[in-house]
């Protein structure tokens, strides 16, 4: 992430100083959109005589927060945009050690989940600077739940992080082994290493799902979690690099409802849900998937509803980004979007993102998903896998990875 087909993403090099240039335009952008903050030429000359001088420069609040939210309003693969300047911006580049991450994560936690009428939330730590090590966690989201391997080969919980669940395991985690434990929080910080941290019953709020019209589905003991945030992407303003930077927004039912409860590789519930719903799933032609997912996606919505958590249908989010498109055409500003992570993995041609063309670009600011960060989320690997190759659109996969809507519409 951003994943885009035709123009891939350079590799970041975290020993390089930060590019002038694309500070410069930062900056100028900040001042074109804020006019108020006066003439920019006293603070391009500061900044550009600081990476002179450090290699490096430093935000202001206004410029952190600021860029933040354009980071957001950039970002390609997420259909939740409408929203972007709502973002609340928490700066805490005063903290660098484990104990203090782990402090003010729970505080994000907390504070984004508001009483279940989710806040979207970025917390800021330190940014890395040329040459040196960074804090980093390595947790693809902040809540996850484990995958436990069985004596019998089969997965317990989510086969997604059975590699990093095993991981935090030989680093000292004890899981009870049931479908939903809730993975700790690895914090990497360059003076103490990675470190485990679990988080308190306090800081996570889960939903158990039912469903309006089947009592049998609450026996099922489903749940999942309210706030989705994403913790292992590396925020750039600038060109200045945030790899500890998580932010939320908040759930659209599909992530959960078609993609982490329903994908074969996830937790693959729609042939226990056909199951119960006495559907014939003798061939393919009797669309029983169809039929399963559907109500499926109706237990998620209708549980977080009766949960009075925050939630958005797919068809409600689609029309919330055409509108986002319309606003920033009317203010002269392009809206970069890859159609395969905009258009709902549920309905999708009931919605009015898949009859629209989008334009992909890197436009930044921006969040970027490494290769070592993507591989320490999967496995706590410190070498990411070979990446695969589509033969036709040349597009690359790291193996065990799949297009995952969770992992940007979360941002909404």
């Amino acid at each position: 992430m951003p994943g885009y087909r035709d123009i891939p993403t350079p590799r970041w090099d975290p020993s390089a100083p930060t590019d002038p240039d694309e500070a410069e335009a930062f900056l100028r952008l900040f001042h074109d959109e804020n006019p108020e903050t006066g003439d920019p030429h006293r603070r391009l000359a500061a900044v550009r005589a600081e990476i002179a001088a450090t290699g490096t420069y430093t935000h202001t609040p206004a410029e952190l927060t600021f860029g933040a939210r354009v980071a957001w309003r950039n970002s390609s693969r997420c259909i939740g945009r409408l929203y972007w300047r709502s973002l609340r911006v928490v700066d805490r580049r005063d903290v660098d050690q484990a104990d203090g991450i782990y402090t003010h994560l729970v505080e994000h936690l907390r504070t984004a989940t508001n009483n279940g009428n989710v806040r979207p939330t970025i917390t800021i730590f330190p940014p890395a600077r040329p040459g040196h090590r960074f804090a980093r966690v390595w947790n693809e989201q902040l809540i996850r739940y484990a995958g436990h391997h069985r004596p019998d080969g089969s997965i317990v919980g989510d086969p997604r992080y059975t590699q990093f669940t095993a991981s935090v395991s030989a680093m000292g985690w004890i899981g009870k082994g049931t479908a939903f434990d809730i993975l700790p929080l690895v914090i990497d910080t360059p003076t103490e290493g990675p470190r485990l941290f679990d988080l308190p019953e306090d800081a996570v709020t889960e939903v158990p799902l039912a469903h309006p019209e089947h009592p049998w589905f609450a026996d099922l003991d489903l749940r999942w979690h309210v706030v989705p945030a994403i913790s292992n992407m590396r925020l750039t303003i600038g060109g200045v690099h945030y790899p500890c930077a998580p932010f939320n927004g908040w759930y659209m039912g599909a992530e959960i409802g078609a993609r982490n409860l329903a994908d074969t590789d996830r937790y693959n519930l729609l042939p226990v849900v056909a199951e119960h719903l006495g559907l014939d799933t003798s061939n393919d032609a009797t669309l029983w998937r169809d039929r399963a997912l559907v109500e499926l996606n109706i237990a998620v919505l209708h549980s977080f509803a009766a949960a009075g958590a925050r939630v958005s249908d797919h068809h409600t989010e689609a029309h919330r980004f055409c509108t986002h498109v319309e606003r920033e055409t009317r203010a002269g500003r392009p809206v970069p979007a890859d159609w395969t992570w905009i258009v709902p993995p549920l309905s999708g041609s009931a919605t009015p993102v898949f009859h629209r063309y989008y334009q992909e670009a890197d436009l930044r600011p921006n969040f970027y998903l490494d290769t070592e960060a993507r591989a320490l989320a999967l496995g706590g690997a410190a070498e990411p896998a070979a990446a695969e190759t589509c033969p036709v659109t040349g597009a690359t996969r790291i193996p065990g990875t799949t297009p995952h809507h969770a992992q940007v519409a979360a941002a909404t």
